[in-house]
């Protein structure tokens, strides 16, 4: 019997560093491509959000995803299949209604460090290679779709006065109300504050022997001890020269990285937005 682990996080919050992780010890395994957005909004395509109701997660839907996974297992023959979607941080509850046996792993990290590094993202350029691994996972039926959104998506940073995409990360509800009425670094900062407060109170929702919270900056303190602690959540045992393996690369050097960008003005602001969120998780 294969399990199901869903790591959840906001963009810029080590979720690919945990997912990387995982998947070099034997038995677990991923897709080859960084996220599967594409199959889970498959079937609900033109909601204008990623923010999907549990009620969303037709029969259909379900049987499409959890066979998504199931190729996964057999592709690879893993035991553990992980999965790592920022989008999901927003919408606990569908997944949960998709794969309702899964454990998930929620790992956070300060808002304003990810800020900082989710506000270089908006104004990335293409990643042609990167793209390519994505694109081998869109549904045939969504392909224009995916196709018009991209193209729209390039062409308005070639004429944007601030540089960026017109779209970035999970798509909130009222993420264009927010892009016209806030500069790029409060909505970064309102992006990690959703994502992170949505998963939080779903979770808590949940028994918690179902989820685990790891706190980014003590896993790149401790990787070694802190994987340990993953692995016996989810029941794996490992050697400790594997764990070594896991680990190696992993370290704090991105720490305080994202706020260190960002001048007096900008933190003022966004701590003044984001503040009690900051607190409630121990960044103020």
């Amino acid at each position: 019997m294969k399990e199901d682990v869903v790591i959840i996080g906001a963009p810029r919050s080590g979720t690919n560093m945990l997912r990387d992780v995982l998947v070099r010890l034997n038995g677990i395994a991923t897709w080859p491509c960084d996220e599967i957005n594409y199959i889970w909004r498959h079937g609900n395509v033109r909601h204008p959000s990623d923010e999907l109701t549990a009620e969303m997660a037709r029969p259909e839907i379900r049987r499409f995803i959890q066979a998504s996974f199931d190729w996964v297992a057999q592709r690879y023959g893993a035991q553990v299949v992980v999965e790592k979607t920022c989008a999901n941080s927003l919408r606990v509850p569908f997944v949960d209604a998709v794969v309702p046996e899964a454990r998930y792993i929620f790992i956070r990290r300060d808002g304003l460090d990810a800020v900082g590094s989710a506000m270089q993202r908006w104004k990335g350029s293409l990643d042609i290679p990167y793209l390519a691994r994505k694109a081998r996972f869109v549904p045939v039926s969504d392909l224009p779709f995916y196709a018009s959104r991209y193209l729209w998506n390039r062409v308005y940073r070639l004429v944007s006065r601030q540089e960026r995409l017109a779209f970035w990360g999970p798509q909130m509800a009222d993420m264009d109300a927010l892009l016209a009425a806030h500069p790029l670094d409060e909505v970064c900062a309102i992006q990690w504050q959703r994502c992170v407060n949505q998963a939080y109170e779903a979770f808590h929702r949940m028994p918690s022997s179902r989820w685990l919270e790891v706190v980014y900056e003590e896993f790149v303190s401790d990787p070694r001890e802190k994987l340990r602690t993953v692995l016996e959540f989810l029941g794996i045992d490992a050697e400790p020269g594997t764990l070594d393996a896991a680990v190696r690369g992993v370290h704090g050097g991105s720490v305080g990285k994202g706020r260190a960008s960002l001048d007096g003005d900008a933190t003022r602001r966004l701590k003044a937005l984001i503040g009690p969120t900051l607190e409630r998780f121990g960044y103020v």
